[in-house]
């Protein structure tokens, strides 16, 4: 059945309402999907936690932009190594483990030190390194 009543502002579009942003305040936690820690928001050194500072496991959430939490996989991200910026800032490696992708997460000032030395010197453990490689250095 076809309505005949006039629409009530036509022409006019529906305004759109203000997407809500999620601040993190200080209670807001997460839980670990690796270590099963509860995992505060707020984290030193950077504005988006994105990863365990114990573990450093993450979840595929960001799609493109840091802090976006657009990405559809959801999958968990394993810590594959550390590279460093020009200005000497340590970057996680980590490798979706549904879907393959890869990101570059800034560390956090809380993140377990030895956690990031373990993957940082994961290449020098390797067999098929020549130590010659490591002597022209």
């Amino acid at each position: 059945m076809i309505c005949d009543m006039p629409r009530r502002n036509p022409g006019r579009e529906r305004p759109q309402r203000p997407k809500k942003v999620h601040t993190a305040g200080p209670g807001d936690a997460f839980r670990c999907v690796g270590c099963r820690m509860d995992v505060p928001m707020i984290a030193p050194g950077t504005a988006h936690r994105n990863h365990c500072p114990h573990c450093l496991t993450s979840l595929h959430v960001d799609h493109r932009i840091p802090g976006d939490r657009r990405a559809g996989c959801r999958g968990r991200m394993a810590a594959l190594s550390v590279t460093v910026r020009h200005d000497g800032e340590w970057l996680i490696i980590h490798s979706c483990q549904a879907c393959g992708g890869l990101s570059a997460n800034r560390i956090a000032g809380d993140d377990n030190a030895l956690a990031l030395l373990r993957i940082a010197i994961r290449p020098l453990s390797d067999s098929r390194l020549p130590v010659s490689a490591l002597l022209a250095l």
